[in-house]
Protein backbone atom coordinates (compact mmCIF):
# COMPACT_ATOMS: atom_id res chain seq x y z
CA UNK A 1 0.00 0.00 0.00
CA UNK A 2 1.39 3.43 -0.86
CA UNK A 3 2.22 5.58 2.23
CA UNK A 4 -0.68 8.46 2.91
CA UNK A 5 -0.22 11.81 1.44
CA UNK A 6 -0.94 13.49 5.22
CA UNK A 7 -0.79 11.52 8.40
CA UNK A 8 -1.96 13.73 10.99
CA UNK A 9 -1.54 11.93 14.69
CA UNK A 10 -3.16 13.55 17.93
CA UNK A 11 -2.46 17.23 16.97
CA UNK A 12 -2.84 19.62 19.50
CA UNK A 13 -2.65 23.44 19.16
CA UNK A 14 -3.15 26.27 22.13
CA UNK A 15 -3.19 30.12 21.36
CA UNK A 16 -2.92 31.33 25.05
CA UNK A 17 -5.42 30.13 27.15
CA UNK A 18 -7.66 29.23 23.52
CA UNK A 19 -7.34 25.20 22.67
CA UNK A 20 -7.62 25.30 19.08
CA UNK A 21 -6.66 21.86 18.11
CA UNK A 22 -7.57 19.15 20.40
CA UNK A 23 -5.77 15.36 19.63
CA UNK A 24 -6.80 15.93 16.27
CA UNK A 25 -6.04 12.71 13.77
CA UNK A 26 -6.89 11.94 9.82
CA UNK A 27 -5.11 11.07 6.70
CA UNK A 28 -5.20 11.76 3.45
CA UNK A 29 -4.65 8.73 0.51
CA UNK A 30 -3.03 9.55 -2.27
CA UNK A 31 -5.51 10.36 -5.12
CA UNK A 32 -8.03 11.05 -2.48
CA UNK A 33 -10.11 14.49 -2.30
CA UNK A 34 -10.50 15.52 1.83
CA UNK A 35 -12.94 17.58 3.53
CA UNK A 36 -12.57 19.04 6.66
CA UNK A 37 -15.51 20.24 7.47
CA UNK A 38 -17.50 22.74 10.48
CA UNK A 39 -18.28 25.78 11.35
CA UNK A 40 -15.71 29.23 11.19
CA UNK A 41 -13.36 28.89 14.53
CA UNK A 42 -13.46 25.21 14.81
CA UNK A 43 -10.21 24.57 13.77
CA UNK A 44 -10.02 23.81 9.99
CA UNK A 45 -7.53 26.76 9.29
CA UNK A 46 -5.07 26.26 12.08
CA UNK A 47 -4.68 22.39 11.10
CA UNK A 48 -4.24 23.42 7.13
CA UNK A 49 -1.58 25.78 7.93
CA UNK A 50 0.13 23.34 10.31
CA UNK A 51 0.16 21.12 7.56
CA UNK A 52 1.52 24.27 5.09
CA UNK A 53 4.69 24.44 7.54
CA UNK A 54 3.57 28.07 8.14
CA UNK A 55 2.54 27.03 12.45
CA UNK A 56 4.47 25.12 14.52
CA UNK A 57 3.11 21.88 15.89
CA UNK A 58 2.00 22.19 19.39
CA UNK A 59 1.78 18.34 20.25
CA UNK A 60 1.86 15.64 18.34
CA UNK A 61 2.95 14.04 14.84
CA UNK A 62 2.32 15.99 11.66
CA UNK A 63 3.86 14.20 8.33
CA UNK A 64 3.62 14.75 4.78
CA UNK A 65 4.39 12.18 2.43
CA UNK A 66 6.43 10.58 5.22
CA UNK A 67 8.45 14.01 6.07
CA UNK A 68 7.81 15.91 9.51
CA UNK A 69 6.56 18.86 9.02
CA UNK A 70 8.98 20.45 11.69
CA UNK A 71 11.96 18.33 11.37
CA UNK A 72 11.73 18.75 7.27
CA UNK A 73 9.87 21.87 6.16
CA UNK A 74 11.49 22.21 3.08
CA UNK A 75 10.99 18.66 1.92
CA UNK A 76 7.11 19.12 2.55
CA UNK A 77 7.03 22.61 0.93
CA UNK A 78 8.58 20.93 -2.63
CA UNK A 79 5.43 18.60 -2.45
CA UNK A 80 2.53 21.33 -1.99
CA UNK A 81 0.95 24.12 -2.49
CA UNK A 82 -1.21 25.91 -0.48
CA UNK A 83 -4.21 28.27 -1.40
CA UNK A 84 -5.19 30.37 1.69
CA UNK A 85 -8.83 31.62 1.70
CA UNK A 86 -7.67 35.18 1.96
CA UNK A 87 -5.14 35.09 -0.59
CA UNK A 88 -4.81 37.64 -3.34
CA UNK A 89 -3.12 38.33 -6.50
CA UNK A 90 -0.85 41.43 -7.36
CA UNK A 91 -3.58 44.24 -9.04
CA UNK A 92 -0.56 45.99 -11.29
CA UNK A 93 -0.26 42.19 -12.73
CA UNK A 94 -2.27 40.53 -15.95
CA UNK A 95 -4.10 37.58 -15.13
CA UNK A 96 -1.24 36.26 -17.15
CA UNK A 97 1.90 38.06 -16.15
CA UNK A 98 0.52 36.68 -12.41
CA UNK A 99 0.68 32.97 -13.52
CA UNK A 100 4.10 34.21 -15.21
CA UNK A 101 5.59 34.92 -12.00
CA UNK A 102 4.29 32.04 -10.23
CA UNK A 103 5.78 29.44 -12.23
CA UNK A 104 9.06 31.34 -12.27
CA UNK A 105 9.51 29.96 -8.27
CA UNK A 106 9.04 26.25 -9.81
CA UNK A 107 11.11 23.41 -11.70
CA UNK A 108 10.36 22.39 -15.53
CA UNK A 109 8.98 24.13 -18.61
CA UNK A 110 7.81 27.80 -17.18
CA UNK A 111 5.81 28.36 -20.53
CA UNK A 112 3.80 24.57 -20.35
CA UNK A 113 3.48 25.54 -17.00
CA UNK A 114 1.56 29.06 -17.80
CA UNK A 115 -0.85 27.56 -20.77
CA UNK A 116 -1.64 24.99 -17.69
CA UNK A 117 -2.95 27.71 -16.03
CA UNK A 118 -4.33 29.81 -18.18
CA UNK A 119 -6.67 26.57 -19.16
CA UNK A 120 -7.27 26.26 -15.91
CA UNK A 121 -8.49 29.75 -14.99
CA UNK A 122 -10.78 30.02 -17.81
CA UNK A 123 -11.06 33.41 -18.23
CA UNK A 124 -10.78 33.68 -22.14
CA UNK A 125 -9.67 37.33 -22.86
CA UNK A 126 -9.72 38.56 -19.63
CA UNK A 127 -6.34 36.51 -19.12
CA UNK A 128 -4.84 39.90 -20.37
CA UNK A 129 -6.50 41.89 -18.06
CA UNK A 130 -5.01 43.38 -14.88
CA UNK A 131 -6.32 41.33 -11.74
CA UNK A 132 -7.23 44.97 -10.57
CA UNK A 133 -10.24 44.42 -12.95
CA UNK A 134 -11.29 40.79 -11.78
CA UNK A 135 -14.61 39.78 -9.63
CA UNK A 136 -13.95 38.14 -6.31
CA UNK A 137 -15.35 35.20 -9.07
CA UNK A 138 -12.51 35.72 -11.42
CA UNK A 139 -9.43 35.87 -9.33
CA UNK A 140 -10.38 33.33 -7.63
CA UNK A 141 -10.24 30.76 -10.59
CA UNK A 142 -6.58 32.63 -11.55
CA UNK A 143 -5.65 31.92 -7.63
CA UNK A 144 -6.72 28.23 -8.29
CA UNK A 145 -4.93 27.84 -11.34
CA UNK A 146 -1.83 29.43 -9.93
CA UNK A 147 -2.33 26.82 -7.19
CA UNK A 148 -2.56 23.60 -8.97
CA UNK A 149 -0.72 24.53 -12.39
CA UNK A 150 2.16 23.26 -11.02
CA UNK A 151 0.88 19.84 -10.23
CA UNK A 152 1.58 20.13 -6.90
CA UNK A 153 1.41 16.38 -4.69
CA UNK A 154 -0.65 17.86 -3.07
CA UNK A 155 -2.99 20.82 -2.52
CA UNK A 156 -4.00 22.30 0.12
CA UNK A 157 -7.28 24.49 -0.09
CA UNK A 158 -8.54 26.66 2.52
CA UNK A 159 -12.80 27.42 1.51
CA UNK A 160 -12.19 27.79 -2.04
CA UNK A 161 -15.55 28.86 -3.02
CA UNK A 162 -15.61 31.09 0.16
CA UNK A 163 -18.06 33.95 -0.62
CA UNK A 164 -18.29 33.23 -4.37
CA UNK A 165 -21.72 33.31 -6.47
CA UNK A 166 -23.17 29.53 -7.41
CA UNK A 167 -21.89 29.76 -10.64
CA UNK A 168 -18.26 30.76 -10.08
CA UNK A 169 -18.56 28.22 -7.02
CA UNK A 170 -19.26 25.27 -9.29
CA UNK A 171 -16.28 26.22 -11.56
CA UNK A 172 -14.22 25.63 -8.52
CA UNK A 173 -15.59 22.71 -7.91
CA UNK A 174 -15.39 21.19 -11.23
CA UNK A 175 -11.80 22.19 -11.57
CA UNK A 176 -11.01 21.23 -7.96
CA UNK A 177 -13.00 17.22 -8.33
CA UNK A 178 -10.56 17.16 -11.92
CA UNK A 179 -7.65 18.01 -10.29
CA UNK A 180 -6.43 14.75 -8.03
CA UNK A 181 -4.36 11.75 -10.03
CA UNK A 182 -2.81 8.28 -9.26
CA UNK A 183 -0.01 10.60 -6.91
CA UNK A 184 -1.69 13.95 -6.24
CA UNK A 185 -4.29 14.63 -3.41
CA UNK A 186 -6.31 17.55 -2.24
CA UNK A 187 -7.13 18.49 1.38
CA UNK A 188 -9.69 21.29 1.69
CA UNK A 189 -11.32 22.88 4.11
CA UNK A 190 -15.11 23.94 4.04
CA UNK A 191 -17.82 25.26 5.76
CA UNK A 192 -20.47 24.40 3.14
CA UNK A 193 -21.80 20.24 3.69
CA UNK A 194 -23.05 20.14 0.53
CA UNK A 195 -20.34 21.27 -1.40
CA UNK A 196 -17.82 18.57 0.47
CA UNK A 197 -20.47 16.13 -0.40
CA UNK A 198 -20.28 16.97 -3.84
CA UNK A 199 -16.51 16.63 -4.11
CA UNK A 200 -15.22 14.84 -1.13
CA UNK A 201 -14.05 11.17 -0.96
CA UNK A 202 -13.92 11.11 2.83
CA UNK A 203 -14.59 13.84 5.33
CA UNK A 204 -13.47 14.99 8.87
CA UNK A 205 -16.47 16.50 10.86
CA UNK A 206 -14.52 19.42 12.70
CA UNK A 207 -15.59 21.46 16.03
CA UNK A 208 -14.28 22.63 18.50
CA UNK A 209 -10.82 21.67 17.52
CA UNK A 210 -12.03 17.35 17.50
CA UNK A 211 -12.92 15.17 14.82
CA UNK A 212 -16.55 13.80 16.05
CA UNK A 213 -17.28 11.87 12.94
CA UNK A 214 -15.25 10.80 10.30
CA UNK A 215 -15.19 8.41 6.57
CA UNK A 216 -17.19 9.24 3.13
CA UNK A 217 -19.96 11.67 3.40
CA UNK A 218 -22.77 8.84 2.53
CA UNK A 219 -21.59 6.98 5.07
CA UNK A 220 -21.39 9.60 8.15
CA UNK A 221 -25.18 10.51 6.53
CA UNK A 222 -26.11 6.85 7.40
CA UNK A 223 -24.71 6.27 10.74
CA UNK A 224 -26.95 9.33 11.86
CA UNK A 225 -29.93 8.50 9.72
CA UNK A 226 -29.68 11.56 8.81
CA UNK A 227 -30.95 13.63 5.32
CA UNK A 228 -27.92 15.43 4.70
CA UNK A 229 -24.35 16.48 6.25
CA UNK A 230 -25.99 19.05 7.99
CA UNK A 231 -28.10 17.51 9.93
CA UNK A 232 -25.51 14.52 10.33
CA UNK A 233 -23.29 16.96 11.67
CA UNK A 234 -25.82 18.25 14.37
CA UNK A 235 -26.61 14.82 15.48
CA UNK A 236 -22.70 14.51 15.91
CA UNK A 237 -22.05 17.43 18.11
CA UNK A 238 -25.36 17.30 19.43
Amino acid sequence: MAEPAVTVSALEKRYGDVQALRGVSFTVEPGEIYGLVGPNGAGKTTTLRTLSTLLTVGDGDVTVFGADVEAEPNEVRKRIRYLPEDAGSYDNLSGRQYLEFVADFYDGDPDATVERGVEIADLADRIESKTSEYSKGMTRKLLLASTIMTEPDLAILDEPTSGLDVENARAIRDIIKDFPGANRSVLLSSHNMLEVQYLCDRIGLLNEGEIVAEGPPEEIIERYDAENLEEAFLEAVA
